[in-house]
């Protein structure tokens, strides 16, 4: 916060503001956090701390040594607060625990699962945005189960889902009991093609390159997007299609980050991806 603009609760960082920490402090301490590790640890609730030598390198982060250090630092404030403050932490403590259990207990929790237009678990990673109407949205990502969930004094929430397969679609949701409640996603039958296009062990690449053609339009906008904020490149249908139908090592390591189609076109005139 120091070197750049952030929202001082850690949960409402959005995906620019992550990118921004991730490279402040590769400046300080030559190493980073990848963006998952930040969700997992940072906007989600979890029982247990991450590695110690995650632990390690957010401590030097911040001045410490290590995790080592940055420990006894803080036992050591604590245990000298305890000696000579005991009877007022005790009065400030109590209404505060208080206030917290009764907090707590007015918290509702929504929980979510997706499934498929068969029925079938979505464990395939998805974007989520709470919605909060004059707030700024909360952004979110499922589990490795295809679920996730929130905490929130309201008995409403709406959210939108989003991913690279599947139809980004607007969820409303009224508390009604506890457990997860499945939401069924339609699939994004074009994403689905072209993912089989790029990953199918494919023999014929004349009949292969065909079927790409056939699939996408003359005039599509096609981005490329690299790695670290790198930047964009724009290829055209061939440019693309060669990509595709070229048998390389980075072929099956494409990964389609978005589409569009046009209904009357019956083809897609929008395509984004990255290679990993």
């Amino acid at each position: 916060m120091e070197n750049h603009s952030a929202p001082s609760d850690v949960k409402e960082w959005n995906g620019d503001t992550i990118t921004s920490f991730q490279e402040d402090m590769f400046q300080s301490v030559k190493g980073k956090v990848s963006e998952k590790w930040f969700y997992t640890y940072f906007k989600n609730e979890t029982s247990k701390l991450p590695r110690v030598d995650m632990l390690n390198l957010l401590s030097s982060y911040i001045g410490f040594e290590n995790w080592h250090a940055f420990k006894a630092a803080h036992v050591s404030e604590e245990k000298k607060l305890k000696q000579t403050k005991k009877l007022s932490w005790l009065i400030i403590f109590i209404p505060i625990a208080i206030v917290f259990i009764v907090t707590m207990n007015s918290q509702n929790e929504f929980r979510f699962c997706f499934n498929d237009d068969l029925n079938s678990t979505i464990v395939n990673q998805m974007d989520i945005k709470v919605l909060l109407g004059n707030q700024s949205p909360l952004y979110f990502k499922t589990d490795s189960l295809g679920c996730f969930k929130y905490e929130t004094k309201s008995d409403k929430i709406t959210f939108v889902v989003s991913s690279p397969y599947y139809k980004t679609d607007t969820i409303v949701r009224s508390l009604e009991k506890s457990g997860y409640h499945s939401i069924k996603l339609k699939s994004d039958d074009y994403a689905f093609i072209l993912k089989y296009y790029t990953s199918g062990n494919v023999k014929d690449w004349k009949k292969h390159r065909q079927k790409i053609e056939n699939l996408i339009y003359d005039n599509a906008k096609i981005y490329r997007h690299y790695h670290n904020n790198m930047g964009t490149e724009i290829y055209s249908k061939d440019e693309f299609v060669r990509l595709l139908t070229i048998p390389t090592s980075s072929l099956k390591r494409i990964k389609i980050l978005d589409n569009q189609y046009d209904n009357n076109l019956d083809k897609i005139t929008h395509l984004e991806f990255t290679i990993n």
